[in-house]
């Protein structure tokens, strides 16, 4: 018995003194945390927060021009068919509903980066710096994710109107259905967001070379200049002119501090072309665009993440096969409306839109979209002997895609100008805009011309000319049309 009693008493003195051993977690359970233990983790997930912004493809093509070219009076869907990605032809003739799967896709691949932020500003804020992770690399991490939710959410309001505002990770199931926030609720995010993120980015310059493509000042203060016009045209279009005059107010300052800030890091390239080829990538002009690279693989029948490259070349590029081998799905059809808008000799018509001769139509029932030849040249790499640059893989490109440039920018400026009645600045801006696009030919006039005259509302339809025929098939024009409240027109 004594034997029994101290064998039972020395294995409840054990258990006492494993107490605190049996309340640890057992061997394979992880923590978030356990990651987060130096710089290298909060480069590799900052890294990943842009991933998101690459994808393309998820059940159905889902690229951004999609909806920014497409729905607007810029081009039509293309393809072999009306019936060729029915969803894109949805856009084209307004009849698109909440289960289309161009916009189901687009909204997913935002809140997964949306999420992929949130756990990067979450687990790096409380993380020791020092000598191996400095506090101004630990600063720079914390603003690039908050930049690209920014980025982000800015995708989601202007698209959607007030979406589920989230700021931090969700772990819990319980927790997966949010809210829709207000319109004012999400910019007011992108905006505190997108200030932090100009305080605490380098610029272009100070970054190394391995290191360009990532969110720069620069980046940040021209969102918040973009933010700030959008939001006024919102509050324009709700009728509320005094809430829109102070945005507009905001986006003159931001564009003033970009200005100001900036004014050594971004040129406009000497030939307008340049920005759209392998060479001009990441050029003096670019402010902030998506990066992809030459890859062997894809991700159709993957989906997201499975490839570097892009889709974008090969569905814009010809159906015809006497561009070469590498020719495309011939979607996103420039319309004979964008042709049109052009004034004569603007050599930005021929570096945006491609017109096929008859001899290079090889099948025109499958070329030819409802009467229209025209063909996108931006972002589809074509030659000079007229034969498309070869792809890497059958379906994926290396042409990065453009989000912000200095032309963009210098006409949001000039429209922020224009609004709070700074007119000879506005006609400042649009002019460097067309005398890059002039360069030393007699063509292109300066303000005013043609049927314009010296009067604030022909300077608004200036300006509104010129963002068309400068950012054509760049995914721009319907979300222009919406904040200027003319696309019913």
């Amino acid at each position: 018995m004594k034997a029994r009693y101290f064998a039972i008493a020395t294995a409840v003195l054990a258990l006492v003194s494993c107490k605190g051993w049996l309340g640890e977690d057992g061997p394979m359970t992880n923590h978030v945390s356990d990651y987060f233990t130096g710089s290298d983790a909060a480069l590799q997930v900052v890294t990943a927060s842009y991933t998101p912004l690459m994808w393309e493809y998820q059940g159905t093509y889902f690229s951004e021009w999609f909806i920014g070219d497409i729905a607007s009076d810029d081009a039509l869907k293309g393809g072999q068919n009306t019936s060729d990605m029915s969803a894109a032809y949805e856009f084209d003739n307004f009849k698109t509903m909440s289960n289309n799967e161009i916009l189901l896709q687009y909204y997913r691949a935002q809140y997964q980066g949306i999420a992929r932020a949130n756990l990067a500003i979450e687990q790096i804020m409380p993380m020791s710096t020092g000598e191996e992770f400095p506090e101004t690399l630990h600063d720079r991490f914390i603003a690039e994710a908050r930049y690209l939710r920014a980025f982000y959410y800015f995708r989601l309001v202007r698209l959607f109107g007030g979406v589920p505002l989230v700021t931090a990770p969700i772990y819990s199931s319980s927790n997966w259905k949010q809210p829709r926030a207000s319109v004012e609720a999400v910019y007011a995010q992108i905006f505190e967001d997108l200030t932090f993120a100009a305080d605490h980015l380098p610029k272009k310059s100070e970054y190394p070379d391995e290191d360009l493509g990532r969110a720069t000042s620069g980046t940040a203060e021209a969102m918040l200049l973009k933010s700030h016009l959008y939001l006024a045209g919102w509050y324009a279009n709700q009728s509320n002119a005094s809430k829109a005059d102070e945005q507009y107010a905001a986006a003159r300052t931001a564009g003033d501090t970009f200005l100001a800030d900036q004014e050594a890091e971004y040129s406009l390239c000497p030939d307008y072309a340049d920005n759209f080829t392998l060479y001009g990538e990441n050029g003096p002009e670019s402010i902030f665009e998506i990066q992809y690279m030459k890859d062997g693989m894809s991700d159709y029948g993957e989906g997201n993440g499975f490839s570097r490259g892009t889709f974008t070349e090969r569905l814009m590029r010809s159906r015809s096969s006497a561009f070469g081998e590498y020719n495309g799905w011939g979607f996103n059809h420039p319309t004979q409306n964008l042709y049109d808008e052009y004034e004569e000799g603007d050599p930005r018509r021929d570096a945006t839109i491609l017109v096929p001769t008859d001899a290079e139509i090889t099948n025109a029932s499958d070329e030819i979209y409802l009467g229209n030849r025209y063909l996108s040249l931006k972002r589809t790499l074509m030659q000079s002997n007229r034969e498309y640059y070869p792809l890497d893989h059958d379906s994926r490109g290396e042409i990065n895609s453009i989000q912000i440039r200095l032309a963009d920018v210098y006409l949001m400026y000039a429209e922020a100008c224009l609004t709070t009645g700074d007119t000879p600045t506005e006609k400042e801006y649009l002019e460097k805009v067309r005398a890059r696009a002039r360069g030393t030919a007699a063509i292109l006039p300066v303000f005013p011309y043609g049927t314009y005259s010296d009067t604030p509302e022909d300077l608004e339809k200036a300006i509104r000319h010129e963002r068309r025929v400068e950012l054509a098939m760049e995914g721009h024009r319907w979300f222009d049309l919406c904040r200027w409240g003319v696309a019913y027109d």
